[in-house]
C-alpha cells in the first residue's frame, strides 16, 4: 500500500516496513527558502531556483528543519538571538552594508575586556562567513566565562513548529533543529584557536562546555516535553572528530554533554539524529552509546572515511541512515554516471537488515544560480526512488 510522506518517514524512524525508501533533499524543502523575497541577499529569488524548490515541495518526503528559538536554523549560532534584556548589558550588535556585502559586528564587554566578532554575507552566496571570531586568547575565554547565566536565557516558542506541521499535513514532518554544546563553544573561536584551546586548556574548555550546556540542555528538555515524539537534528559533534581532536576527546566533549540531550528527547518519545560530517568510522560506537536513533550525512570517501554499505552492515540495526550523495557529485557528475551512483547508494543503504534509510544529499548548493546539470541530477534522485 502506498504511504504518505509522513507515514513513510515515521515508519523509517521506528524501524517499521516502508513502501519504498524515503527521499529528502535536506536543506532544499527543509530550510526557509522564499523565492518571492526580493532581498538582494536572498539567492532563492533567482528564477533558476524555482524548479528545484518545486521538485522538493511536490515530489519528496519533506523534513522541515525548524528551531524554537531562532527564525532561521541555518544561521550561525548567536547571529539572531531573539532575547534582549540583560544580554544588552554586555553585547552590542550592528549590521551594515559595505563593499557589496552585509556585515554584522558584535561587541562584548565583560571583566574589563572588549571583544569583537564579525560575520559577512555576500549577495550571491547563501552562507555566512565569520571574518573575526569573538574569543582570541585564554584571557578572552576566562572573561567570557564570567558572563551571568541569565545572558543565555531564551524565549522558546513552539507555535511556529506546530503551525508548520499543520500546513505540511501528510507531505512530511517537522524536525527540531539544535546545536549541541561543542558547536556553541567551537564557533566562538577560529578553528586554529579552538583546537589549541580544546587540546591544551581542557579544564577551561570543560568549564565553557558546562556553561553553554546549561541553557542548551534546558531548552532541549522543555521543547522535547512540549513537542513529544518528534525528530530532532543535533549538529556539532564533528568538531570533535578526527583529525581535529584525538578520539578520547569525543567522549569527553561530545558524549558527556550531548548524550543528556539525546536522553531527554528519547524520554519524551522523540528521535535524535546526529549530524556529523567527515571522518566518523571511529566515533560510530560512541554515537550509538549516546542512544542516537539516526545519523547524517555519512559522507563517502574521500570526504569521509567509511562506506555507506559498511555503516548499514555494522550499525544499520541501531541507526536510521540519512545520506549519502555528495553535493559535489550532484553539481559536477555527468547525468549518466550520476544515475549509476544514485542506484548504488540506494543499494548500499538498503542492503541486508536495517532499521531504516532515507536517500538524501550531504548538503545543498549555496550559489546564486542552479545549473542545468545540477537540476537534472536532482530530478534523477527523485525519479529513481519513485520508480521503486
Amino acid at each position: 500500500m502506498k504511504m504518505t510522506a509522513r507515514q513513510r518517514l515515521t515508519a523509517a524512524l521506528r524501524g517499521d516496513p516502508v513502501d519504498r525508501p524515503a527521499v529528502n533533499l535536506y536543506e532544499i524543502g527543509g530550510l526557509v527558502m522564499d523565492p518571492d523575497d526580493p532581498d538582494p541577499f536572498n539567492i532563492y529569488n533567482d528564477p533558476s531556483w524555482r524548479p528545484l524548490l518545486g521538485l522538493a515541495e511536490q515530489r519528496t518526503d519533506l523534513i522541515r528543519m525548524r528551531s524554537p528559538v531562532r527564525k532561521d536554523s541555518h544561521r550561525a549560532w548567536g547571529e539572531n538571538q531573539n532575547d534582549k534584556g540583560i544580554r544588552d548589558d554586555f553585547f552590542k550588535t550592528e549590521t551594515f552594508e559595505e563593499d557589496g556585502g552585509r556585515t554584522t559586528r558584535t561587541t562584548l564587554t565583560i571583566a574589563g575586556r572588549t571583544m569583537t566578532s564579525t560575520t559577512r554575507r555576500q549577495p550571491d552566496l547563501d552562507t555566512l562567513w565569520t571574518t573575526e571570531h569573538l574569543l582570541k586568547s585564554k584571557e578572552d575565554l576566562q572573561a567570557y566565562l564570567q558572563l551571568p547565566d541569565e545572558v543565555f536565557a531564551e524565549t522558546i516558542d513552539i507555535a511556529p513548529l506546530l503551525e508548520e506541521e499543520t500546513k505540511l499535513g501528510e507531505r512530511g514532518i517537522v524536525m527540531v533543529d539544535t546545536e549541541d554544546p561543542i558547536c556553541a563553544a567551537a564557533v566562538l573561536f577560529s578553528m586554529q584557536d579552538y583546537l589549541v584551546t580544546a587540546l591544551t586548556e581542557q579544564k577551561l574548555f570543560h568549564q565553557l562546555l558546562g556553561k553553554l550546556a546549561r541553557h542548551i540542555q534546558a531548552r532541549t528538555e522543555q521543547v522535547s516535553r512540549q513537542l513529544p515524539g518528534r525528530l530532532w537534528r543535533i549538529y556539532g559533534p564533528e568538531f570533535a572528530t578526527e583529525p581535529y581532536l584525538p578520539l578520547h576527546l569525543f567522549d569527553e566533549y561530545v558524549v558527556r554533554y550531548t548524550a543528556p540531550m539525546v536522553r531527554m528527547i528519547k524520554n519524551n518519545g522523540g528521535f535524535a539524529r546526529i549530524h556529523v560530517h567527515g571522518r566518523i568510522r571511529n566515533v560510530l560506537r560512541s554515537i550509538i552509546r549516546m542512544g542516537a536513533d539516526a545519523i547524517d550525512p555519512i559522507e563517502p570517501p574521500p570526504q569521509g572515511d567509511v562506506e555507506l554499505a559498511y555503516v548499514r552492515s555494522e550499525y544499520g540495526k541501531d541507526l536510521v541512515l540519512f545520506g549519502n550523495i555528495e553535493i559535489a557529485d550532484i553539481e559536477n557528475t555527468e547525468p549518466n554516471d550520476f544515475e549509476k551512483m544514485v542506484r548504488q547508494v540506494l543499494k548500499d543503504g538498503t542492503c541486508g537488515q536495517g532499521r531504516g534509510f532515507v536517500l538524501m544529499p550531504t548538503a545543498s548548493p549555496i550559489g546564486g544560480k542552479v545549473a542545468d546539470r545540477t537540476m537534472k541530477n536532482y530530478e534523477t534522485i527523485v525519479r529513481i526512488v519513485e520508480s521503486l
